[in-house]
């Protein structure tokens, strides 16, 4: 089976989305073509197809490890997406629909990109098909946080294109041909030059990590996931930042060829320690339950950089931890997008006792904390916990003793936020605005079968996917 099916096939969507001339019916177009790609995925991942060194797009070992999870997270989405643009009947649904299935043809190629060059168009592609899903509720402060998603991101895609310029210069001094593949790249190993190769690691590192919410470059994040439908947010944290995390896990295997990697390892671990810090640290002060939600990403964008620096152990569970946020967040920001609507405010000054007015929103709200909190036996325990260990088998005391007092103060932090909303007494105006919200099948099952996801890959992880898991390992850390 061609794996650029899992690319056309969602484009083709979008186009049959575009023409489609009934606005009820449309969102039915996501789930089918989400179950279209999944099962594609799913079948490319149990039979992994064979590949060429040399090309541009490929369901490699990387691709492997990591697209099903967006897969299987768009099309819980898409279900959702139905209920809830019911919901919203009085808008026109028409680029809604569109935009959710080119991003998901996107996502397909970002992952499956094995050219530098391609790796940029796809992310940047990402970046501009996402800012009208942002804008979707057409509100002043949506229309805020749309321009500081697309001013911010846009820097970031700008210093991760002069990144990679700046990689294909190291090839053409070190006697390249122009070949930017990264199977290209890293055979050049040690002829690429060592100041280029340096300066566009710290580029694309500040580049593509603006795109997954590193601190400090993740001023885009609280806005944008505050004012976002709580889909959005969910294939934003859970998909869109994956894109960003592969493109660094591939240019530091260039990096790495060209003896550097050790320096690519401290960089990575300094700046994922300071995003869990300065996620805490946030988490402790805000009162906004959706911006909560955005903190927490920027805490776990720090874990996955944190892994990918502690090497092949490390990147093993950086994978695993990939699976495990996109499930446990995308659970959350869809339960949150619940509490939103019935609620009318995200902020927990004006919002408590949702456990009396959303009793079943509320308790999988309450539910995602504890996983997303790496609470067992959801899957981000287990994952973090493999975490820990790849950093003390590396002999990383300090660094260890940081990442548990920063799991320590976020759990306070989230806590503190979620109890306070589900807990006390409603408001009023509260109780009147939540009368016009119904807890349905369809606005309740998606993220209960994400949460169900989550327990079950921590519990019971497939022998596939860890073998998965650890093919992309293998590819991104040859054996000497």
């Amino acid at each position: 089976m061609n794996p650029l099916l899992l690319i056309l096939v969602p484009l083709a969507g979008a186009l049959w989305a575009a023409l489609w001339p009934d606005n009820r019916t449309r969102p039915w177009l996501l789930p089918v073509v989400g179950l279209a790609h999944v099962t594609l995925c799913g079948w490319l991942f149990i039979r992994p197809p064979e590949f060429s060194p040399d090309a541009w797009f490929a369901f490699d070992p990387l691709a492997r490890a990591v697209l099903p999870a967006v897969s299987l997270l768009f099309f819980v989405c898409a279900i959702y997406s139905v209920f809830y643009l019911h919901i919203r009947a009085e808008r026109n649904n028409r680029v809604f629909v569109a935009l959710l299935l080119a991003v998901l043809g996107l996502l397909s190629a970002g992952h499956q990109s094995r050219h530098l060059g391609m790796l940029w168009i796809t992310t940047e592609a990402i970046t501009l098909a996402t800012v009208p899903l942002l804008h979707f509720n057409a509100t002043p402060r949506a229309f805020e946080a749309t321009w500081k998603y697309l001013l911010v991101g846009g820097t970031g895609i700008a210093l991760s294109l002069l990144g990679s310029f700046c990689l294909g210069y190291a090839s053409l001094h070190g006697g390249g041909v122009g070949n930017l593949t990264f199977t290209a790249l890293a055979a050049q190993g040690v002829e690429l030059s060592r100041p280029w190769v340096l300066t566009a690691w710290v580029l694309v590192l500040v580049g593509y990590g603006t795109k997954m919410g590193l601190a400090p470059m993740h001023t885009w994040k609280p806005d944008t996931y505050g004012e976002a439908p709580g889909l959005v947010g969910a294939l934003l944290a859970g998909a869109v930042t994956t894109v960003a995390f592969t493109a660094i896990l591939r240019v530091r295997f260039v990096v790495a060829a060209a003896g550097q990697g050790r320096i690519a390892d401290l960089t990575l671990l300094a700046v994922g320690l300071f995003s869990m810090l300065v996620a805490a640290l946030f988490l402790l002060g805000t009162r906004n339950y959706k911006r909560m939600l955005a903190y927490s990403s920027v805490e776990h964008m720090g874990i996955l950089a944190v892994a990918a620096s502690l090497g092949g152990a490390g990147a093993a569970a950086g994978l695993f931890h990939v699976w495990s946020n996109a499930l446990t967040k995308g659970a959350l920001f869809m339960s949150a997008g619940n509490i939103r609507r019935a609620a009318g405010s995200a902020s927990m000054d004006d919002v408590r006792g949702m456990m009396k007015l959303t009793p079943r929103s509320a308790a999988l709200f309450v539910t995602g904390l504890f996983a997303i909190t790496a609470c067992p036996p959801f899957s981000p325990f287990f994952s973090e916990l493999l975490v820990l260990r790849a950093a003390l088998a590396a002999h990383h005391w300090a660094a260890t003793a940081i990442f548990l007092i920063c799991l320590l103060l976020v759990f306070f932090g989230m806590t503190r936020v979620v109890f306070g909303v589900v807990d006390g007494r409603p408001r009023p105006g509260t109780v009147a605005n939540s009368r016009r919200f119904v807890e349905t099948a369809g606005v309740i099952a998606p993220p209960l079968l994400l949460l169900g996801l989550s327990l079950w890959i921590g519990l019971f992880t497939p022998p596939l996917l860890r073998d998965a898991w650890s093919a992309a390992v293998a590819q991104l850390f040859p054996a000497p």
